[in-house]
């Protein structure tokens, strides 16, 4: 098996990264591509009681298990599968079930920080930034932990005034520099979806 094709998307929440990541996904066979999700890999807290994994600062850096995506990631390009955790919002820490995801020639990283770490971000490939107006990842952002997460408006308006968009603003966009390519107006430019898939699609051909 040759070395994967390590594509990796980021963006803001709400910026429609998990659509490109999708729209990409959908373009090649199952039989050739991997989904990892960075949201899988925050840390386990299991020794914290639930009041106080609550108060975590899911929009950190320090959140992620970076040496286990790290792990994971050299795994892959060994062509050795591994074992992806589950991570329940509902319960705000992982799951005792883990998801197995086998090497493929193209494996797709998708999260709000993967371009912050050196490590992690020197071995993707292809970097994507998905860049969307504030307002509209707001709303995003709302809808989605009200409908799938069973949170209060009250609750998402006050994490996101508190903590989201300063850590936005901190961590996540500065990352934009390291980026290849820069998508604006979130997931569904289809313009952009088909260069980048006919990007990789040229580099699988090649070997």
């Amino acid at each position: 098996m040759n070395h994967p094709i390590l594509i990796g998307i980021t963006g803001g929440t709400g910026s429609g990264k998990s659509t490109i990541a999708r729209e990409i996904y959908k373009h090649f066979d199952e039989s050739c591509i991997a989904m990892i999700e960075q949201d899988s890999y925050y840390k386990d807290q299991s020794k914290l009681s639930l009041e106080d994994r609550i108060k975590t600062n899911y929009d950190h850096p320090d959140a992620f298990d970076a040496e286990l995506l790290v792990e994971h990631f050299n795994l892959l390009l060994k062509g050795k599968a591994i074992q992806k955790p589950i991570y329940d919002f509902k319960i705000f820490n992982r799951t005792k079930e883990t998801i197995c995801v086998k090497p493929k020639d193209i494996i797709i990283f998708e999260g709000i920080l993967i371009l912050d770490n050196k490590i992690l971000r020197d071995m993707l490939d292809i970097k994507i930034y998905v860049d969307t107006d504030a307002d509209v990842r707001f709303i995003r952002r709302l809808t989605r932990d009200i409908k799938e997460r069973g949170r209060t408006m009250e609750s998402v308006i006050k994490q996101y005034l508190n903590v989201v968009k300063p850590m936005h603003e901190q961590f996540i966009e500065p990352t934009k520099r390291y980026a290849d390519i820069i998508i604006p107006e979130g997931g569904h430019n289809k313009v952009a979806i088909d260069i980048i898939t006919a990007n990789i699609s040229q580099i699988l051909q090649s070997r």
